[in-house]
């Protein structure tokens, strides 16, 4: 497996601990998520619908605030996992650094992959990919300058797993352009990253064939009862960005006094210049509070926002000492 977060069975090895003892902010999913509720009972034991997998899709519309075609699918990384079914090999650049399944998921597909630093160096792939807002220093683009992209490459593929907090930034309302195509995390901005569900919203071509490749079920019915609920529930979404606003905040606040500069983020986690990122991420595990550190950048560390009360002051006092 690639680098990533959320690899608490290798904290557990190196400072022990049951799982439930430890505060996982390597990764970027919310640690307050939507509240699920009851499931009934058909959702665990029959086969999903067509019409409940469109009902489905028709929330995600909603959500996303698009009229375009829409796939379920087993989170993002399921659509990523897809996307060199889409066309035949050819060149993919991606505007890096980023998510790093991208590059791992074409070269193995035999794409010819390139990592680029600027958006403009992504005209004349075949396949173009952005993730916006990126994932670990929360680079935003403007929508305006992507579509001013569109017609420079063959497909332009928008990762907005992180966009739920910034609607402003998405393009989903222009899904539906051909050679567009935009991924959606259900399970960030959610917290509930166990469902495995995200959605694929582009022109009807590509979601016929992402859709065909997936197969008849693609979610669960689980997904499909929680994220219909979820997906619409318009309250819950403007309350939760809101407070992800002000805890971004908070934290950037309490770590300033250990001399940390911030890097960027988005609203579900934040990157830090440290002195030294694995002597600061040992520093967390000690008291069960994991965070990210990068391998090729050893001096960055990425921490998700905590949850509860008692998360945030566990943090602080581990910050403190």
């Amino acid at each position: 497996m690639r680098e990533h977060g959320g690899n608490l069975d290798l904290a557990q090895r190196r400072f022990g601990g049951r799982a439930e003892d430890w505060i996982d902010l390597s990764t970027g999913i919310n640690r307050r998520s939507y509240p699920v509720g009851e499931v009934g009972a058909r959702a665990w034991t029959a086969l999903p619908s067509r019409a409940e997998i469109e009902s489905l899709h028709q929330a995600a519309r909603h959500a996303y605030r698009t009229s375009a075609p829409v796939a379920a699918l087993g989170g993002a990384q399921a659509a990523i996992q897809l996307l060199p079914q889409l066309a035949p090999r050819g060149r993919a650049r991606i505007l890096a650094p980023t998510y790093n399944e991208y590059a791992g998921v074409l070269s193995a597909a035999g794409w010819d992959v390139d990592e680029v630093r600027e958006l403009d160096a992504l005209a004349g792939a075949d396949l173009a990919i952005v993730v916006n807002p990126n994932n670990p220093d929360g680079r935003c683009l403007a929508p305006n300058d992507l579509l001013a992209l569109l017609p420079r490459v063959g497909r332009l593929v928008i990762d907005e797993s992180f966009a739920d907090p910034v609607p402003q930034l998405s393009l989903a309302p222009e899904a539906d352009r051909p050679g567009l195509l935009i991924l959606r995390s259900f399970g960030k901005f959610y917290g509930l990253a166990g469902l495995r569900l995200g959605f694929a919203l582009g022109h009807a071509a590509d979601i016929a064939k992402l859709a065909s490749v997936s197969g008849p079920w693609p979610v669960s019915g689980a997904a499909i009862a929680i994220g219909c609920r979820a997906l619409r529930d318009d309250a819950w979404a403007e309350a939760t960005s809101a407070r992800l606003a002000r805890d971004c905040g908070r934290l950037d606040e309490m770590v300033h006094a250990q001399g940390w500069r911030l890097v960027g983020g988005a609203s579900l986690f934040r990157l830090y210049e440290t002195p030294d990122a694995l002597a600061a991420q040992d520093k967390l595990a000690r008291s069960h509070i994991w965070s990210r550190a990068f391998a090729q950048k050893p001096t960055w560390l990425r921490l998700g926002l905590p949850g509860s009360e008692a998360e945030w002051t566990r943090v602080a006092d581990v910050l403190a000492r």
